[in-house]
């Protein structure tokens, strides 16, 4: 039987990838049946741990870096090649789904769980990874640890990303025992092609009745963190026309993004997020919020275009109440195109198992965003009912789950056992 059609006749267990994610949604668990695992908390360990010790028992080696990040690997025939990378992240929102990153790191593992049944030997080492701090909610911005691990942001910069109370990635990471000795980046850590696996965060796929989506580009971000300071007033004897109202200006502004959002369709997303207000008292005129910006396009020039539409907003805003302003952009990304070959890698799997898919954009930030940088990488969505994410009422059905897995099963087999092929076509 030929290595194509061996892999062919491979298949995973739907029902233990269902019964694995299920329960790991026990840890931080919510009443709404979400999770609450943010980065580098307690229950953050808890998840990891326990990620951790599936990994050892289907026989892979772990090794974790001094950013927080595990990979766990399964030996090939070949162990001198690069490994096959997949995986996503475990933290979650402050009211997060059972699904969003976690599905991507458990999908990796029944991968391994799936060629251990079969006994099937890849040429090139296969890894599941976990990146610390995704979600950038605990720590901004988001996926900080694959950034430094594609080499975006220094090691630096990484560990020393604070939480709003000041504790730091590097004090956290240390704190539940995470800190590993490896170097955090590609450059001690080959890999060969990365594979992403997700829910798609949106309503497309469910809409259109699609199984899978084939992702071939993710949008462009901006994110922006600004803070307006006026003046604390009484809130009684203080003249409308004689005040400096802090959150007149923030309220502004949010209209502002979202005039901005809409000016700029298709496509475009603008959101703020947060707000702070200060001294956040009822009969008090606000002296200070703090806010973000959130940008999001496939188009890299209309991105832009965006953010000096902000500016000049922002700016009017200021002068116009008479406030103090500081404005900085925090993060910014451009927007991605996934390595053909793996995308195509992801399209003949999507054949192999015969579901039906189309051609998608992220709209979201992930980890293979910055891996994209540094290694040939694709991604597969799987539609989330309703389109709902980052709700603790995110869902997806154990069809959906089961299917994702099985595409990232043969496309990954595919990548690590490219050689083998191309020996074969010669």
């Amino acid at each position: 039987m030929t290595v194509q059609a061996k892999s062919r006749n491979l298949r995973i267990n739907g029902q233990r990838l269902w019964d694995s994610l299920m329960e790991m949604a026990k840890i931080g668990a919510t009443e709404k049946g979400g999770v609450c695992r943010l980065a580098l908390t307690d229950v953050d360990k808890e998840g990891r741990d326990l990620f951790v010790k599936w990994c050892e028992d289907a026989g892979c080696t772990i090794r974790t870096d001094k950013m927080g990040n595990i990979f766990a690997r399964r030996a090939g025939r070949n162990n001198d090649l690069p490994p096959i990378l997949t995986g996503s992240h475990l933290d979650s929102q402050p009211t997060g789904g059972r699904f969003d990153g976690v599905y991507g790191v458990l999908a990796g593992l029944e991968v391994v769980r799936a060629l251990n049944d079969a006994g099937y030997e890849t040429e090139a080492p296969v890894e599941v990874a976990v990146w610390t701090n995704e979600e950038g909610s605990r720590f901004p911005p988001a996926m900080v640890s694959s950034g430094v691990f594609a080499k975006v942001f220094d090691l630096e910069y990484g560990l020393s990303r604070a939480d709003v109370d000041g504790k730091t990635m590097g004090e956290e990471i240390k704190r539940i025992g995470y800190d590993g000795p490896d170097e955090p980046t590609i450059d001690g850590h080959p890999v060969g092609a990365y594979f992403e696996a997700h829910i798609e965060q949106g309503p497309i796929l469910e809409d259109e009745e699609k199984t899978i989506g084939v992702v071939t580009d993710a949008q462009g971000q901006r994110w922006y963190e600004i803070t307006l300071t006026g003046v604390e007033a009484h809130a009684g004897p203080t003249p409308m026309n004689l005040r400096k109202d802090a959150l007149l200006g923030a309220a502004r502004i949010v209209d502002a993004v979202n005039r901005i959002g809409m000016a700029n369709q298709p496509y475009a997303c603008a959101t703020v997020g947060m707000m702070q207000v200060h001294p956040n008292s009822r009969n008090v005129i606000p002296g200070q919020v703090f806010l973000t910006v959130d940008f999001r396009h496939p188009d890299d020039e209309i991105l832009a275009k965006m953010d000096g539409q902000l500016r000049e907003a922002v700016e009017d805003i200021r002068d116009e109440i008479g406030l103090e302003m500081d404005f900085e952009q925090i993060w910014y990304y451009a927007p991605i195109k996934f390595e053909a070959s793996c995308v195509q890698a992801v399209r003949d799997g999507v054949e192999i198992m015969g579901y039906s898919n189309r051609d998608m954009v992220s709209g979201a930030g992930h980890d293979a965003c910055y891996l994209s940088k540094v290694t040939p990488t694709g991604m597969i969505f799987i539609p989330c009912v309703d389109g709902i994410s980052h709700n603790e009422i995110e869902d997806a059905t154990p069809e959906w789950v089961e299917a994702g897995g099985q595409v990232l099963l043969q496309a990954m087999i595919a990548k690590a056992d490219e050689t083998i092929l191309n020996i074969s076509k010669g």
